[in-house]
């Protein structure tokens, strides 16, 4: 006498493989996902969105097909030179407890599939950007991205000038942002460049400041070593900083914001201020925290007043 199975019942071993796969396919896609820096793309998409609209302002109809295609374009190119820079830096991201968890350093994902996975992005993020945005947008997109992965990122172990060569790529979010929506880049576009090239500095001297002892383990050289160290810093947070609040509160007439910008504009500088100058008084991790955490807040609430109050 035979048994015939039961078709279509499945067996508590197939149940256990498949829910295990799905747990691990799970888990992948969040690791691709963590390669794409999210969290820098949010900033990036802001950056962009102020570039675009204030680019695009005058105009009798908002694009909003045009800016959808610029966000997605850019956001491709950014997360595409995220992913690569995991893939050239895994090795002395596992070195440090800030990066050690990320998806390639980890050990969860081979290098070659990260480096797969970031040439297709950046590389289809610049072609929707020549397709379905225009030529001018393109190019600022593949020029930061290489200078970034080519430049940046290899002066990260020679040199603590690194930060402002970083900052040079950093800042291109608006330029992009206004040359989708205007075709051509105009001196307020220029002014948008000025205020994120500047406000990265106090921003990533409170990062390295926090993860100093991070860097120095992964023979990164982004801040000087020795005695030199400390007025590194300080000059490094306190005269770039200056000079943005300077630009922002300038930009008031050159793009016709209004007294109410004038104001929003000086309170978060005057903030922003306040914080650095706490940092660069204490040199502690908290202060270089709170100096972090103003920078976040800064950015964003700066780019939503230039857009709200825009002509």
């Amino acid at each position: 006498m035979t048994i015939e199975p039961v078709i279509g019942v499945e067996t508590p071993a197939a149940t256990a493989v498949r829910q295990t796969s799905r747990i691990h396919t799970r888990a992948a896609l969040g690791d691709f996902w963590a390669l794409t820096k999210p969290e820098i793309n949010f900033l990036i998409a802001i950056a962009t969105f102020t570039g675009f609209s204030l680019g695009a302002s005058g105009r009798e109809h908002f694009p909003v097909v045009l800016l959808i295609h610029t966000l997605l374009g850019t956001l491709l190119v950014s997360s595409g030179t995220g992913t690569l820079n995991q893939c050239i830096e895994w090795r002395f991201d596992a070195q440090m407890r800030r990066t050690a968890r990320r998806p390639v350093a980890a050990g969860r994902l081979r290098p070659s599939s990260a480096m797969w996975f970031g040439i297709v992005l950046s590389v289809a993020g610049s072609i929707y950007l020549l397709v379905a945005v225009n030529i001018l947008a393109s190019l600022l997109a593949i020029l930061t991205s290489l200078s970034y992965l080519f430049l940046y990122t290899p002066l990260k172990r020679r040199t603590p000038l690194c930060t402002m060569v970083g900052a040079l790529p950093g800042a291109m979010p608006p330029l992009i942002g206004w040359s989708a929506a205007n075709g051509s880049l105009s001196l307020e576009a220029w002014v948008l460049y000025s205020v994120l090239f500047f406000w990265q500095f106090p921003h990533f001297m409170a990062i390295a400041w926090m993860y100093r002892d991070d860097y120095d383990r992964a023979g990164y050289l982004i801040l000087p070593r020795g005695s030199a160290r400390v007025g590194f810093v300080t000059w490094q947070t306190l005269l770039p900083l200056l000079v943005l609040v300077s630009i922002s509160l300038l930009a008031t007439p050159l793009a016709r914001l209004g007294i109410a910008y004038l104001v929003g504009a000086s309170l978060l500088g005057v903030g922003f201020i306040y914080y650095a100058a706490q940092f660069v008084l204490r040199k502690s991790n908290t202060d270089a925290r709170r100096l972090l955490f103003a920078s976040i807040i800064y950015l964003p609430s700066l780019f939503v007043l230039m857009v709200l109050f825009s002509d």
